[in-house]
């Protein structure tokens, strides 16, 4: 693939894409020619059909067959300038599970568990301000604005910056992790040898206090996202607002925590409690 991956590369480059999906997208399409082991220029919609086909039945997720998509929809519609060789590709359907959340009990046990002030704090700003754990690790001193209580998100995803809330409490950790541990350099959490720490270390960081913490629910960095956004919609903000905060193109996206977020429905009376049945005994 030289050549034609060194052009696919400058085209990525030119449309503005970021280095991890410069590489995703380079991933996928070297693994679309390793499986003809043919170059991409001599295949097309019948290579593409058989190919989706067999990532089909090989169990691979939607997700990811949406990735490696878009992957060959920007090689032939832009590198090759064969847009029918892949636009008519329908884009494969994924469930919409609802996000996991945790109760306050639940993200307090949590984050006490979890004993680095470093990753407690950046634990912290994604409880407190909806962050991602790239946005999260990538914080820096001038994105603090303690005057108006925000956090200044700069280049999020989709490459757009935003503003989102600085709570009290994540505002006195934050100070007193600068304090301790003086950071050299712009980033507020540098990682192990230049720039800022890799959200993997965050993930391992987090599976550890969940274990310790007895928590049985599926938790990842974006939970503590999805738990602040929920609470939020519980508490009745303005949906508009709550979609600024977390920097979503789109509303709908935002609106999906409305279905986690629903007062009261574990106190909901039900039938089954009404009956006069005898103790459990199997």
């Amino acid at each position: 693939m030289g050549e034609l991956r060194d052009r696919m590369e400058a085209d990525l480059r030119v449309a503005g894409y970021r280095e991890s999906t410069q590489r995703i997208y380079l991933r996928s399409v070297k693994g679309f020619a390793a499986h003809f082991m043919r170059a991409p220029t001599e295949l097309g919609a019948e290579e593409v059909r058989s190919y989706f086909l067999h990532l089909t039945e090989r169990g691979i997720s939607p997700s990811t067959q949406r990735i490696v998509r878009a992957s060959l929809a920007f090689l032939y519609q832009v590198t090759l300038n064969r847009p029918h060789e892949i636009i008519w590709l329908p884009v494969a359907k994924r469930r919409k599970p609802l996000p996991v959340v945790l109760s306050p009990s639940e993200a307090t046990e949590l984050i006490l568990a979890i004993r680095s002030p470093k990753y407690r704090v950046i634990v912290l700003s994604m409880y407190g301000s909806g962050l991602r754990v790239s946005e999260a690790c990538a914080l820096k001193c001038e994105n603090i604005d303690s005057k108006r209580m925000v956090l200044h998100i700069v280049d999020g995803k989709g490459g757009r910056d935003r503003y989102t809330v600085l709570p009290q409490y994540l505002l006195r950790s934050l100070r007193e992790y600068w304090r301790l541990a003086r950071p050299k350099g712009p980033c507020l959490f540098p990682g192990r040898f230049s720039g800022s720490l890799h959200p993997s270390s965050v993930q391992s960081v987090i599976r550890e206090a969940r274990e310790e913490a007895g928590i049985r629910k599926p938790v990842t960095p974006h939970t503590f996202r999805h738990s602040f956004a929920t609470q939020l919609v519980q508490d009745g903000v303005n949906m508009a607002i709550i979609q600024v905060m977390l920097g979503h193109a789109s509303l709908q996206t935002t609106r999906r925590y409305v279905h986690v977020s629903v007062p009261g429905l574990g106190e909901t009376p039900n039938p089954l409690d009404r009956l006069e049945l005898p103790d459990p005994s199997f």
